[in-house]
């Protein structure tokens, strides 16, 4: 079984719309929806923004479901010097950029991940290449690249060019960090997939109004193309 996580309606509808026998549940107060994707068993879940709603969700759909592979869907700022608007982005791996216990002599964005500190989150790099290999033949401008994730939504060139250079970040959200820390701990293959909606930049907000739904869409259209092939990965 695959989960797939997107934070917003947008980002998930069209893949609830999709499946064949659909089954709604709640778990731990999370309304899930699981069922067939092109006769592939997967489930969906909106978990809302921010790291801890996505760390909720992300916990919850491995207790109940225990998917095999854990996909973070939906919109991201672009930061990459290349990172255009409608691209898409594959994590390498994600990190939470928010996360910081320098003052004790920790690294910058090094978790707790069941006792082993690590600031790169992994993604499974046989699912990535799915994903890459099916974004080629659907779409131009596919990236692979840091996903930098944090409880903000970035608007701001000189944040954004911190993150680059702290990281080697392409792309900013609020999710893909957190649902990666899950997955880790639960030893859980995962993919974070973002299509950019705008450039996290002083035109972010109105990029991401104009852009948001077209962009997640693609997110959606790659999943349902992709979803017979990760599950056989």
């Amino acid at each position: 079984m695959i989960g797939i996580i997107g934070a917003m309606e947008m980002e998930v509808a069209g893949l609830i719309a999709a499946l064949e026998e659909p089954e709604p549940a709640v778990c731990c107060g999370q309304p899930f929806t699981s069922g067939r994707l092109g006769g592939v068993p997967v489930v969906v879940a909106k978990c809302g923004a921010g790291k801890v709603n996505a760390a909720m969700c992300a916990a919850a759909m491995v207790l109940r479901y225990a998917p095999s592979l854990v996909v973070s869907t939906g919109v991201a700022g672009g930061i990459g010097p290349d990172v255009k608007i409608g691209d898409l982005v594959v994590a390498t791996h994600a990190v939470q950029y928010d996360y910081d216990t320098t003052a004790i002599g920790e690294p910058l964005a090094a978790v707790d991940v069941g006792g082993t500190v690590m600031a790169e989150l992994p993604t499974s790099e046989r699912h990535n290449a799915i994903l890459a290999q099916y974004a080629a033949e659907i779409y131009s401008g596919v990236h692979r690249g840091v996903i930098a994730t944090g409880d903000r939504f970035v608007a701001d060139p000189n944040f954004c060019a911190a993150l680059r250079e702290e990281f080697g970040a392409v792309a900013c959200e609020m999710e893909t960090g957190a649902i990666a820390h899950v997955c880790a701990a639960n030893r859980t293959a995962f993919c974070g997939l973002r299509a950019i909606s705008d450039n996290a930049n002083d035109d972010g907000k109105v990029d991401f109004l104009t852009f948001a739904r077209d962009s997640a869409e693609k997110c959606i259209a790659l999943l349902k193309a992709s979803a017979a092939a990760l599950e056989n990965a």
